[in-house]
């Protein structure tokens, strides 16, 4: 068993305003933990692994190729692979939530289309 708790999270910005920090995870997925600050953009980009997540709190605008689509608490989300998408916190509060990728990945690769 692998367990990741609070104070042992590395948090780390990938981008102006964005946050991510592995959570425990195994060979075939890893779980992230991601906060975007108000006003702040998770660049879009496009990677192999399938995504699926939880939105904790606050809101997002997910950034698709050709829609943007609402995340609000509670919501749930999930792109294929090599789906281009981003997100966008256009509130006034921090958006918080968990991020599965399969297979697991250890770097963002932000801005490859």
């Amino acid at each position: 068993m692998k367990r990741v708790s609070e104070g042992e999270r590395n948090v780390v910005e990938v981008a102006d305003g964005v946050y991510l920090a592995d959570l425990a995870g195994g060979q075939e997925a890893g779980m992230t933990y991601w906060r975007i600050d108000p006003g702040k953009t998770l660049p879009p980009h496009r990677h192999q692994n399938e995504q699926i997540g939880y939105v904790i709190h606050g809101e997002l605008t997910a950034i698709l190729e050709t829609s943007e689509v609402p995340l609000r608490p509670g919501d749930s989300y999930a792109f294929l692979s090599q789906e281009y998408h981003g997100a966008e916190n256009r509130g006034d509060r921090p958006a918080v939530g968990i991020g599965v990728l399969s297979p697991p990945r250890s770097e963002p690769e932000w801005g490859t289309d």
